[in-house]
């Protein structure tokens, strides 16, 4: 049983199990929020004798976790390699998006961050008719320094691995794929399950805000009334495309990753080189790998049924609703006194 921050590896007598989620392992983080987890098939073990590289999947899943866990350069990790090269991941059907710290050029660096997403989506997802109207989602619970303009990394490069879909290479000038950010509001932390406190999870700085207001444009609310999840203050992260009138989903990323070039990375010289700062991992759901050959998904419309069974659960309300004139995005070490929250409390931070 091994832990990373991201992810567990569970060991049963009859195979192995791997969790990805988005919570860390306290808690707080384990009541009251809105987190995502995605729990692998149970995999078998491999008849003895058998090579490591055997019980591969269609996504590569064996091959790029380990080099995900190899990338920690632990002994105690090096162990559950080799527990995981015994065992048949092949029914997998997500690809692994992960993010690992140091500086990448050439072939590798497109084995982490957004460049590993946006390869995925080159070679792996499918065109949709009329994708410059099908919005990016992005959905975090933190949020890093995006620098003095959307130009800056926001609608440069992330957004162009964003938007890749199949082989169609959209240039960087492309400005009219919109991109949808949701961060919950002060109201939304106030009005939660834990109150201001739910804030203490959302660790967006003052510091950092006054420097970026231009991309206060871009937030819309938290609301999962879907999920009956509206009070519980996300901590999930979710990256999609959808269609204009959001019904349909061409991706769905859960990942640890939020908001910030530390998580996903950003190019250095001229773009031969990603540098990236932290540890993160996620997976990815293509249409194509459960069978669809429409290059979507439909969005789920009551994720208590069970039809259709290859509608996708966005755990959130679609389409977001934007930020009014009156709304602004929770900043967790500034005080808080005009309106108690759930219960009855302000927030004053130290």
């Amino acid at each position: 049983f091994a832990l990373c921050r991201k992810m567990m590896l569970l060991c049963y007598e009859e195979g192995l199990r791997v969790v990805i989620h988005t919570s860390n392992l306290i808690e707080d983080d384990w009541y009251q929020k809105t987190q995502g987890i995605w729990l692998s098939p149970l995999y078998p073990k491999l008849p003895p004798g058998t090579l490591g590289s055997a019980g591969e999947s269609r996504t590569n899943f064996k091959s790029d976790l380990i080099t995900y866990l190899m990338s920690y350069k632990s002994p105690a990790l090096s162990e559950w390699v080799e527990i995981i090269k015994q065992h048949d991941l092949s029914e997998t059907s997500v690809y692994l998006v992960g993010s690992t710290p140091g500086r990448y050029q050439n072939n590798e660096k497109e084995k982490w961050g957004h460049l590993k997403l946006r390869k995925l989506l080159k070679d792996h997802a499918a065109q949709v008719p009329d994708e410059d109207s099908w919005p990016v989602i992005g959905q975090f619970s933190s949020i890093g320094s995006m620098g003095t303009n959307q130009s800056k990394w926001l609608c440069s490069e992330f957004r162009q691995s964003l938007v890749t879909l199949g082989n169609s290479a959209k240039s960087l000038t492309n400005q009219e794929i919109p991109i949808n950010l949701i961060y919950p509001t002060v109201d939304d932390v106030r009005q939660s399950l834990e109150g201001y406190p739910a804030g203490g999870s959302l660790p967006y700085s003052i510091q950092t805000a006054q420097k970026q207001l231009w991309l206060h444009s871009y937030f819309h609310k938290w609301s999962a009334e879907i999920s009956g999840r509206s009070h519980a203050m996300p901590h999930i992260k979710t990256y999609m495309r959808v269609s204009p009138d959001f019904q349909k989903v061409a991706w769905f990323l859960v990942t640890s990753a939020n908001l910030s070039k530390a998580a996903w990375g950003a190019l250095e010289k001229s773009g031969a080189q990603l540098m990236i700062r932290s540890y993160e991992l996620g997976v990815l759901f293509l249409p194509s790998e459960f069978g669809l050959d429409t290059g979507y998904f439909q969005v789920k419309e009551n994720l208590l049924s069970d039809e259709p069974a290859l509608s996708f659960p966005v755990p959130y309300d679609l389409p977001p609703e934007k930020y009014e004139g009156k709304d602004r995005p929770w900043i967790w070490n500034i005080p808080y006194t005009r309106a108690p929250d759930t219960h009855g409390n302000m927030w004053v931070p130290k």
